[in-house]
């Protein structure tokens, strides 16, 4: 899932001392991930922390200076660059307590996920983890955790397909605070409440089960630098007060959202909003 180079242009100017100012231009509509390596330098040093990776937003984004180091002239360089929808940098919490995604009080049972097909394509993943719960169309989905939306696919998919994330229709997708996604199969926004880079918390209304489903697949994976192939986490879910465990299909579920399990990766001021905590 390493995207199209013109997604993401570097670009650069010399000051009047010969520094050179790099930053880059993402042409999409959400962050994409940017790896930046030199081939050759001259003139300067990298100072950034190696490899170099950085989250850009959509629109222009300031990278680094290379800074004048030798009378002989201005920086000189060649470098590639390859562009990411997950950080490829990311080290997810495998202890991560998720929130089961439907409303607290709920009972859910678990499903075995036999095949994620139409995940990328006719393509699939070599070695992928996912977990699913039975669930009626029209049943209210709530986020797991927190993240931001960057992708809202409907029953069919008409955009430039070099933007999209995964294949899959009636799918919603996060990317998470540690730089990971999260792809919500079978889930629909019918009110049409998300919008693109709109942050949603642990809890929070997230859509409804699609029409004509009976299930949900929650699928959580990231990017490596070192492979082509995605990452994939079985997650811990919180499964009642206190208790997280990877789910199976032989349990049934009484969902809970406790506050603090919420509002692990809110701010204060957020916990205020979401949380009503003085």
């Amino acid at each position: 899932m390493s995207l199209n180079a013109q997604l993401a242009k570097v670009e650069y100017n010399y000051n009047t001392v010969g520094d050179c100012i790099l930053g880059a231009q993402n042409n999409s509509k959400t962050p994409v991930y940017l790896h930046l390596w030199f081939t050759n330098l001259a003139n300067s040093s990298m100072r950034e922390p190696l490899p170099y990776v950085k989250k850009i937003d959509p629109g222009y984004n300031q990278l680094f200076t290379l800074l004048r180091e030798s009378e002989s002239g201005s920086p000189q360089f060649t470098f590639q660059t390859k562009t990411y929808r997950s950080d490829p940098l990311s080290k997810p919490d495998l202890k991560f307590q998720y929130l089961v995604p439907f409303e607290p009080g709920s009972q859910v049972k678990p499903v075995d996920v036999k095949d994620i097909n139409g995940f990328w394509g006719t393509s699939e993943p070599k070695s992928w983890k996912a977990t699913g719960f039975q669930a009626k169309s029209g049943t209210q989905v709530y986020a797991a955790r927190r993240g931001q939306v960057v992708e809202i696919a409907g029953a069919s998919r008409t955009d430039d397909s070099q933007f999209w994330y995964n294949t899959w229709t009636n799918a919603v997708t996060l990317l998470q605070p540690d730089g990971s996604l999260i792809t919500y199969k079978n889930v629909i926004d019918p009110g049409k409440k998300l919008s693109l880079n709109q942050t949603v918390q642990a809890g929070e209304l997230l859509g409804e089960v699609a029409n004509g489903a009976n299930d949900i697949i929650v699928l959580i994976y990231y990017n490596t630098l070192s492979s082509n192939d995605l990452q994939f986490i079985i997650p811990l879910f919180l499964t009642s007060p206190g208790k997280s465990e990877i789910v199976n299909p032989a349990q049934d579920i009484e969902v809970v959202h406790p506050d603090e399990i919420r509002g692990q990766e809110m701010s204060k001021r957020e916990q205020k909003q979401y949380l009503r905590k003085k």
